[in-house]
């Protein structure tokens, strides 16, 4: 199966620790497996030379800067003057993993948004498209890409909204993400959405070493569970598996504007 799809995972963290010393051999045998490409998003200021290392090494790795609403606390007002700096160094695929993280009561809201609300206005400046990470403020991230009347797309990771709230993205002209939390049946709204929404809003994603699959018996993930991900999707939607490799995977190139 895998020596003819192509698949595309458009949100992996492999700048993170469990990836540490397996790098090489890992991308090799996602290689080998049909992997063509895998985005790797920035979440603090101090992570961003390893994806640099890791993406100027491997060419199926692409490199996003960002600085991610859980950790706040360790940003500070410089980091932003730091991304746009970063960003003047090519290649970039996108400003990320950005956005509201309304989990837990005792989130700094404030702060989160006038980081996300900062980070906006540079993917803005750097023209390039965001990646968001969204938890219970999908309304309000929505409201302030309107109000910022950013038209440049980007990825929604790991969507967990409303099929409106899916609506409202779109139009704004970005790809929704779905990974292994689509894979357990306990997940119906998800896996509903996966399995109707437009092929062409869908990219697919493994968040790895995070989100694991219901297949994966390890404690972390790989880029590898791209595949559990994509057979997912495939028996949910009831439709050809070349067709949803080749859509999804052609929908990460084109909102990356990696196609051009």
């Amino acid at each position: 199966m895998t020596a003819q799809l192509q698949l595309f995972d458009s949100h992996c963290h492999l700048d993170f620790p469990q990836f540490a010393g397996k790098i090489d051999a890992l991308l090799h045998k996602a290689e080998e497996s049909g992997i063509c490409g895998i985005l790797i998003p920035g979440v603090k200021r101090e992570g961003w030379r390893v994806i640099r290392q890791i993406t100027a090494r491997h060419r199926i790795c692409h490199t996003a800067l960002g600085l991610h609403p859980m950790f706040i606390d360790s940003h500070q007002e410089s980091h932003l003057h730091d991304l746009e700096m970063a960003l003047s160094v090519g290649p970039l695929a996108a400003v990320g993993e950005i956005g509201l993280d309304y989990y837990k009561s005792d989130s700094n809201r404030d702060e989160q948004r006038k980081y996300f609300q900062a980070q906006i206005d540079i993917a803005k400046t750097a023209r390039l498209p965001i990646l968001l990470h969204v938890r219970k403020a999908h309304d309000e991230v929505l409201q302030m890409l309107r109000n910022s009347h950013f038209n440049l797309g980007g990825i929604c990771h790991a969507f967990n909204g409303s099929e409106y709230q899916a609506e409202k993205y779109i139009e704004l002209g970005f790809k929704l993400g779905f990974g292994g939390a689509m894979t357990f049946p306990r997940a119906a709204k998800l896996r509903k959405l996966a399995a109707t929404l437009p092929l062409e809003s869908i990219v697919l994603e493994t968040d790895a070493p995070d989100m694991l699959p219901i297949t994966c018996k390890m404690p972390f993930n790989t880029p590898l569970h791209i595949f559990d991900n994509f057979r997912s999707l495939v028996e949910l939607r009831q439709q050809s598996g070349v067709l949803i490799a080749k859509q999804t995977t052609a929908n990460v190139l084109s909102v990356l504007k990696l196609d051009k």
